[in-house]
């Protein structure tokens, strides 16, 4: 059975909402970190944060990503979801944010 246009159109509407508060979590959870860390008391380029947050994110994709003691619960992947967010959140150009 096809599904008529108006539906799938609905679907991806609530699917796009649903994205963006995905999203917007994430950044407020990757900001409270980079924060944390005092990344906001660093003035550096947005596209120089940009390619330093790429090259993390490479790192924990292949791998080598250095634990620190930080906690890996129920719901916490190996870090790697957190790093992508960074990429694609810094490639937003949000330059409030970084």
């Amino acid at each position: 059975m096809k599904k008529p246009s108006a539906k799938i159109r609905d679907e991806i509407a609530k699917l796009q909402e649903q994205l963006k508060i995905a999203e917007a979590r994430e950044a407020e959870r990757i900001g409270r970190i980079a924060l944390k860390a005092g990344l906001g008391e660093i003035e550096i380029d947005e596209a120089e944060l940009q390619a330093a947050f790429e090259q993390l994110t490479k790192g924990f994709r292949a791998g080598h990503g250095a634990t620190t003691g930080g906690r890996k619960g129920a719901g916490d992947s190996s870090g790697q979801a957190g790093a992508a967010a960074v990429t694609s959140g810094a490639g937003a150009g949000s330059a409030g944010e970084a």
